[in-house]
């Protein structure tokens, strides 16, 4: 019987990359969208044709209670649970003394309390049938560096940073592993450049020299979703070929 494995977000970028390879891998894969449905579509669609098994949901976090019910139905409709990612989120640009209220907890509600929303759901599935499960939170490297103009961001980033160490702690009891990923520059709609390719971009502030493609986070996720990561639990794993790194440079 195929492994299952949720991917929010799921719709393009990461996400996209993530829900295939997972699939190209031999897992049924159920996916979130939030306002590209036929996107999220189009990704099912590819999965399926390849002979795999997709479902497609709608998840909105911006109203992060809604998130168990998804989440459960996605189960259930798969029939069981043994890898979630967390990919779904927002970015926003707004100087500190410039935030309002609502857009700080909008940012905050999609990115950490609608992720702890989906990861509890996820985990307590996990617990109850004694599966021997994995969940891997998409962060970023502003998990660990701040950005300006991105307050709200990088706390939410942060906050689902620790929030994995102590998931790991708890529920390493049970078997399930909790890691985080943290992506630098990725080729996608969100850093403006979904339609280029990553190897003709030069970025002259990343030691590799540009930026990184979707599926080479998605290959990271594959790795930590299978047995051989067995023994890594409540990392953070720095995918950003050598940004952070940049910091200490400048600092000499």
């Amino acid at each position: 019987m195929a492994r299952k494995a949720i991917v929010t977000g799921g719709s393009a970028g990461i996400g996209k990359a993530t829900a295939v390879a997972l699939a190209q891998a031999g897992y049924d894969v159920g996916i979130t969208w939030h306002s590209d449905e036929v996107g999220a579509k189009e990704v099912a669609e590819e999965i399926r044709a390849e002979g795999g098994t997709a479902e497609v949901a709608h998840l909105d976090l911006s109203d992060p209670a809604v998130a168990p019910a998804v989440v459960s139905d996605l189960i259930q409709r798969l029939g069981g649970l043994d890898v979630f990612v967390n990919n779904a989120g927002a970015g926003h640009s707004d100087a500190f003394v410039d935030l309002s209220l609502e857009k700080w907890k909008q940012v905050l509600d999609i990115n950490l309390t609608g992720a702890f929303l989906c990861a509890q759901t996820a985990a307590r599935h996990m617990v109850e049938n004694k599966t021997h499960g994995r969940i891997i939170n998409v962060t970023s490297v502003h998990e660990h560096i701040p950005l300006p103009k991105s307050s709200a961001y990088c706390a939410a980033k942060g906050g689902l940073g620790l929030l994995t160490k102590v998931m790991a702690l708890e529920l390493a009891e049970h078997g399930i592993t909790v890691n985080a990923i943290a992506p630098g520059e990725i080729a996608t709609k969100m850093t403006g450049n979904e339609d280029t390719d990553p190897q003709t971009e030069v970025r002259d502030n990343i030691p590799a020299g540009r930026p990184g493609h979707a599926r080479e986070i998605a290959d990271f996720v594959v790795f930590l979703a299978s047995p051989e990561s067995s023994y890594a639990t409540g990392a953070s794993f720095v995918v950003d070929g050598g940004l952070m790194l940049m910091a200490a440079a400048g600092s000499r």
